[in-house]
């Protein structure tokens, strides 16, 4: 179905066999024609072929974005006319919610009811920015004498936004929403083991009426495409979801051109149980902390301390509820757990399980791939829960990007900061006790970005989400977030009747 201000675009159809770059408003094949295939990580099928973007497309995609934020109507718009075609995008990925849901879990291998939130998610995040741009102004200020002086939000430029695999279109959305709201284009880098629901997105942003180049869509390697865009001089701010390692690349090489950079990098967060907890409610939402999206999240809280006079019932309750979780069919409404994104990711995972054992860890429940009926070529492995550990071993120090736990106790408050805090990490957090004054005091001494009191939710649009020392800076979700997209121009004017004349000549 055509649109009046991009009458070339045709309404998407979600499920096919070959997906275009989108460059200028146009789905193309790459300049040299190449393509890859995305497989499903649950079946180990292949579900499409997908154009690979080159240098020489990255190269054409800034250029069109370049374009369009230099010479086109986008940041010229009324702030109220882009807020209705941000609206639009929210209500056509309303209309089409199952269809996205269904592209999601093929491309990813989650289960329904994580693809169904994170879909949700994604649409909401267009319309809180939707209203959030509205009310994003300069300010006046008090300046003395005859002087006045206020501010003005204008679009930082072209964007590059590099997104991760483990949320797709989640990610995309974060910072897409933001940016095009602004009234900045963007030139996005999913990544290529899951770019489907990105390429649909940026035909979804034309056909709701976002004039052409404002978004571009360019799947290809990092090393090629993404290091590229991260380099070029006409990128003026770079947005990246990632592992540390490659954010602190990305950072040195942005730093050439002095590009504004946010990153959200790794995290290997403490969820802390008191023993004044609401066990069952701990046990609960720490179930869901480390579990959801198959581990697969940043801000997983994978290392759990529990106090030591609730140690042992806590451990019981977990490990019994842990070998209850279902894996099957991502489709199933009742699938907890879905599948590991790739072989290279399952390896990874079974390495630092097979490091914990190798240390003197034990293993109460997992601890190994698991074989899912129906599903036996795909990635799949089972939630594991590993004890006897300390701060020395692999396993707890460093991020494993999986549903794997490690669990200690601690006899103090001031022993569970401790813990809590010895990692090079500080995305997110979580803390379990009724007693609302501790909450508030341990809250403020850890050393994350997130917080979480008797909650395992981590993000809602409008929330910061970022975090602290090696998981990144910069925060997103949230109206602060328009800040990292605009340049604030100060302006100030004399009024007076007199010539001013500083030197007195």
């Amino acid at each position: 179905m055509s649109t009046v201000q991009n009458p070339a675009v045709e309404k998407p159809v979600m499920k096919r066999n070959f997906y275009h770059l989108i460059i200028n408003g146009e789905k193309v094949e790459s300049s040299n024609h190449g393509t890859f295939k995305t497989y499903n990580p649950a079946t180990g099928e292949v579900i499409a072929e997908v154009a690979k973007a080159t240098k020489d497309d990255a190269e054409k995609a800034v250029q069109a974005a370049r374009n369009a934020f230099d010479h086109g109507k986008w940041k010229k718009y009324p702030i109220n006319k882009r807020s209705r075609i941000i609206n639009k995008i929210a209500s056509i990925m309303r209309a089409r919610f199952n269809e996205l849901v269904e592209l999601e879990i093929l491309d990813t291998g989650k289960s329904l009811q994580a693809a169904q939130g994170q879909v949700m998610q994604a649409i909401e995040d267009f319309e809180f920015y939707a209203g959030a741009i509205v009310a994003h102004r300069g300010t006046v200020n008090s300046v003395p004498g005859q002087f006045h002086n206020y501010t003005e939000k204008e679009p930082v430029g072209v964007c590059a936004q590099i997104i991760p695999w483990n949320y797709p279109l989640m990610m995309a959305a974060w910072k897409v929403a933001p940016a095009i709201a602004a009234g900045c284009s963007v030139v996005v880098k999913p990544a290529t083991l899951t770019p489907l629901t990105a390429i649909v997105l940026g035909e979804i942003c034309l056909e709701a009426g976002v004039p052409e180049g404002v978004v571009n869509i360019v799947p290809g390697s990092g090393a090629d495409v993404g290091n590229y865009l991260v380099e070029h001089k006409n990128v003026d701010k770079v947005a990246f979801t990632g592992s540390t390692p490659i954010g602190k690349n990305i950072m040195e090489r942005a730093s050439q051109t002095l590009k504004r950079v946010t990153l959200e990098l790794g995290g290997k967060s403490p969820n802390i149980v008191f023993e004044d907890a609401d066990l069952d409610a701990a046990v609960d939402g720490s179930l869901f902390g480390i579990f959801y999206n198959t581990g697969q999240s940043c801000e997983a809280r994978s290392r759990l301390y529990v106090h030591e006079d609730i140690y042992d019932e806590f451990v019981s309750k977990f490990v019994e509820k842990t070998k209850k979780l279902k894996l099957a069919n991502p489709f199933d409404k009742d699938t907890h757990i879905g599948a590991i994104i790739d072989q290279g990711q399952l390896d990874v995972i079974d390495g630092y399980v097979k490091s914990a054992i190798e240390d003197g860890a034990t293993i109460l429940a997992g601890g190994k791939p698991a074989k899912v009926e129906g599903f036996e070529n795909g990635f799949w492995y089972e939630p594991t829960v590993i004890v006897d550990v300390n701060h020395d071993m692999k396993a707890v120090k460093e991020e494993i990007f999986g549903p794997v736990v490690v669990m200690m106790k601690f006899k103090d408050e001031k022993e569970a900061i401790k813990l809590a805090n010895d990692t090079e990490y500080g995305l997110g957090s979580a803390l379990w006790t009724k007693d609302g004054a501790r909450a508030t005091r341990v809250g403020n001494q850890i050393q994350a970005g997130i917080v979480m009191v008797n909650c395992p939710f981590s993000a809602f649009p409008g929330t910061p989400f970022g975090g602290y020392k090696q998981s990144g800076f910069g925060r997103e979700l949230c109206v602060e977030t328009l800040d990292l997209y605009t340049e604030t121009k100060s302006i100030i004017s004399y009024y007076g009747s007199r010539p001013l004349n500083p030197f007195g000549v």
